[in-house]
Formats: C-alpha cells, structure tokens, sequence
C-alpha cells in the first residue's frame, strides 16, 4: 500500500503504527540511492528456495540461485549476500520472501536474526506482477521477478510477530476446532454403522451420546435378539453390575424397539465392531477437548478479553475463539479494522454506469477470525435479549437474514473493542444487567471439574484484568456462592466434611476486598 506525502494526524500515524501495511520504501531508496539500495527476492518451495539480489531498478547482481532449507546452506546464502552487498557498494537491503504455507519460515527466520529487514509478499501480488509479463509462463525466475516487482511498489509487508503466549492461545483454539470438528464427523459414522449393525436403535436415546446405557448394552449384547433374550431383568442386572446409573423406562424402550426391530444389514457384527472403535476414539478426543479448554480457560485468563465474559451471549470458548484470531487488541486502531481484516462488508462492482456496492462479502479476509465473529453473532442472536429482538425486528422487516447476520457481529466488534482496548465491562443502554466475568468462569471450571488449585489460580489471573470499581459487583455472585455453599456443607459435614469451595471463595472475596463470611458448622450429634 503507497501512502500520500501529506501532513498526518494523530489518528492517523497511530493507524499506520498499528496494524497498516509498512511497504513504502521510497523514503529509504532516496537516502541511499536506487543503484545502492539491494533486494533479495526468495521464492519458496517445501525442501528448497530459490533466490535472487538486485538493486532498486531490477539490474540482477546475483542470478536465481537454490538454497536447501538446511542451517549450513541458508548461512551460506546470509554470508554470500553480505558479501554481495559490500562488493557493490548496497548501503540498504531489503529481503522479500514470498509467504508459501509454512515452506517460508526457516527462510524468513534465518534473515531475520542476520538483522536483515525481512518482509512477507503475498502470493496475490506475486500472481499479479508476473502475468503483465509472463501471462502463459509461470517458473520459479519469473516469480523471482515478480517478488521484485511487488517489493518495489510497496507490497512487501511487515507482519507483525506475536509473542509466544498468544501464539499459543492462537494454536490452542485451533487445535480444539480441529478435534471438536473430528469427534462430528466420528458422530457420523457411528451412526451411520450403528444403523447398519442396529437399525433404528440410535432412536431409543433422546442423547445419545450422553448416555450411559446406550454403547453398553450394544457392546455387552451385540444384537436386538439377544436384548430380547435378556429382557428387563437380565439388561438391569448387567447395568448394575458395572455400577451404571439407568431408568428402567429407558429399558423398557430398549426392549420394546427390539420386538420390532428391522434385519441388520449383511455383516452386522463388523458394522458392531466399528461403530465401538469410533465411539471409543470419540470418547478420547471428548477427554482431550475438557483437557484443552481448561488450558485455553487459564490463557484467555491472562489477558484483556476475559473482560468479554461479561457480555450475555458470550462463554470461555468463545471468547478465547475471538481473542486467539484476533491476537493483541493493541494491533488495532479501531473496530472498523477488526471488522475489515475479518472481510465483514461487502464486495463492490463499479463500472461506467453500473454500480452493484452491495454485493457478496469479500472473498480475500481472514476466514478464521470472520468464522470466530460469525458463531459469536450466532450465540447473541440466542442467547443475548438485546440481540434477539433486534434480530427479530429485522426479520419482521423483511431484511435478509445474512445481512442481519453480519450486522450484529460487526456491532459486537464495535462494542468488544471498547470492552478490551478500553478495559471495561459490558455496558449497554439496551441491558440493564450484565454477566459477571469471576462467576461465568467458575462456573466453567465447574463444569470441566477443573481442581480447585488452577481454578483459583485462574480467577487471580481474571481479577488482574478487571478494573478495581467492578470489585464490588464481581463479589457479589461468589458471595451467593458462598452462601449455598456452606448450607450445603451444614448439611453434608457428618458425610462428606468442608466443601473445597468454601476455601477457594473466601481467598477471591478476600482479594476483592469483601470480607468473608465466617463459617461456623453446625452440631453434629452421636449418631449413637
């Protein structure tokens, strides 16, 4: 992107600062000289790279030349155009490499640390500037061309390197997606060979794969006649055995569905077998997704967009969805920048007399962050009263439910920007009460039966990021926690003794600064 030479606002040099393309180069070619200022174009492929230097105006000091990406030869390629940049006298180097997977790391990592500026050409902009020249012909030298061409006009651009914490979170949450996405697609076919070996047994559950009973009795029994056989009794029996929770009306449904059970298709047992290795990789992945969300719980807990809990219609996940794409709030100036990187307005077509600006929404965006914003939309338009009627209202109004869809994630993004570059709570005209950040992620840890040490050490990391005036209204529900709490350990303490809760609360009420409340059990008496 080629800036304008004009006096700049405020605004407007922290935009650039923040997260605009720095491709200009014209300011440092004046300084030294086109002819003394050098650009090193990489090309790069899986195993091997290909690379060239000239100067400013496209004169080829050192031809296309393969490196393999091993550390012996990409030093040999640093020294080389070292040596290249003192024989002609390049007082300015800039080293272009075209952005290729993940084949361009080990390259752009090794220039990086030699001290040289390394900036990342997409490859778009390589396409474009090789076909004026080389339409029908695409090699390695005419991309090496380009490269040049591109970094020359000022589509070579600095990415901005996040540090390691939210690299983490970033491949954390995708890597969750991904097994949340496998354990779907197993779902399927368990069903699908579950029918084969059992048609229409899958039926007898209104959740199937919350059930307990379910994969065991298929595992235990294998057949409808062989359910049949053992009846009540004999299933009931087998369920106490291992110690299983059941209803007997869920039995009963069994049984009733294998009097009128359908033929099995031709190799049933193996459909059997295979729908129980599915069910048991599932089962794993489900432990790994718990594992990883309270991992992805304790990182999202260090940093701002905790503050996000707050807002109703909004979880750990995905908040930690949201803050894992996005990465640091400060590479945004506003939230028209969450909102464009994320591709959420639409593409325009303009020509002559024909003007379409409302078209389908840009194809070229960061397709995980929109995806992010998009299931957000989705949750509020559930989840949250204000967004509900809104959605309503529009759709009532005969508005297209994709454009109600994208209103509401950008109005999310305008409102969680403020929420996190600002380090406030949710507030809106719309909403008289909020959700409280410190009770929605007990409450999640809770549920993920998260031990109560990295559970408080999660609500500290949390209580950091929130601002001091909201101390009060966090303490509240934990104080109601509290309450239930100790009733419940009133009741309990001849079985079961004190409740861990107990303690966990009282330290995060006495770090809000809410004084807590004593605890006195009740007389037990002899049962004697």
């Amino acid at each position: 992107m080629i800036s304008k030479h004009r006096p700049k606002s405020f605004k407007a040099r922290s935009a650039e600062f923040l997260q605009k393309p720095r491709g200009v180069i014209h300011p440092r070619v004046q300084k030294v000289g086109p002819e003394h200022f050098g650009i090193v174009s990489i090309d790069c492929a899986k195993a091997r790279s290909k690379w060239m230097l000239t100067d400013f105006y496209g004169k080829v000091l050192v031809p296309p030349t393969e490196v393999a990406h091993n550390r012996v030869e990409l030093e040999a390629a640093v020294a080389r155009v070292r040596a290249v940049l003192s024989q002609f006298d390049l007082f300015d180097c800039l080293v272009a490499v075209e952005r290729t997977g993940r084949y361009h790391h080990p390259v752009k990592n090794v220039f990086a640390k030699a001290a040289f500026e390394t900036r990342v050409v997409h490859p778009y902009a390589t396409k474009q500037f090789r076909q004026p020249d080389h339409p029908d012909n695409k090699t390695d030298d005419t991309d090496l061309a380009a490269i040049q061409r591109a970094a020359v006009n000022g589509f070579a651009l600095v990415e901005n390197t996040p540090s390691e914490s939210w690299r983490q979170l970033h491949l954390s949450i995708r890597h969750r997606r991904d097994l949340v996405r496998k354990c779907s697609a197993l779902a399927c076919q368990i069903r699908e060979h579950l029918d084969a070996a059992l048609p229409g047994y899958a039926a007898c559950f209104d959740k199937l794969w919350n059930s307990n009973v379910a994969f065991r009795l298929v595992r235990q029994f294998g057949s409808a006649h062989a359910m049949l056989e053992q009846g009540l009794p004999g299933m009931a029996q087998f369920l106490r055995q291992l110690k299983v929770r059941f209803q007997e009306r869920t039995l009963q449904t069994v049984r009733v569905w294998a009097q009128t059970a359908a033929a099995p298709d031709l190799a049933a047992d193996l459909h059997r077998q295979i729908a129980l290795a599915y069910e048991d990789d599932r089962q794993r992945k489900n432990q790994e997704i718990m594992a990883l969300e309270r991992d992805i719980a304790h990182r999202l807990a260090q940093t701002p967009y905790i503050l996000l809990l707050s807002f109703p219609g909004i979880n750990v996940v995905s908040a930690a969805d949201f803050a894992g794409e996005m990465g640091p709030i400060s590479n945004y100036a506003h939230a028209r920048a969450i909102t464009g990187r994320a591709g959420l307005f639409p593409s325009r077509h303009q020509s002559d007399r024909v003007d379409r600006p409302n078209g389908p929404l840009v194809r070229r965006a960061n397709r995980a962050l929109r995806a992010a914003i998009l299931g957000i939309a989705d949750n509020l338009m559930l989840c949250n009263s204000h967004f509900r009627t809104l959605a309503a209202h529009w759709k009532a109004t005969g508005k297209d439910p994709r454009h109600t869809h994208v209103k509401v994630a950008a109005r999310f993004c305008r409102i969680a920007f403020h929420m996190v570059a600002g380090r406030q709570v949710y507030h809106h005209p719309s909403q008289r009460e909020r959700n409280y950040v410190l009770d929605k992620l007990l409450a999640f840890h809770n549920e993920h039966e998260t031990p109560w040490e990295p559970t408080l050490r999660d609500l500290h990391l949390a209580l950091d990021q929130l601002p001091v005036k909201q101390h009060a209204a966090e303490a509240q529900p934990l104080l109601d926690r509290q309450r239930a709490a100790q009733k419940h350990t009133r009741r309990t303490i001849g079985k079961t003794g004190p409740q861990p809760l107990n303690e966990l609360l009282a330290i995060v009420l006495a770090r809000l600064g809410v004084g807590a409340l004593p605890y006195r059990p009740s007389e037990v008496k002899d049962p004697t």
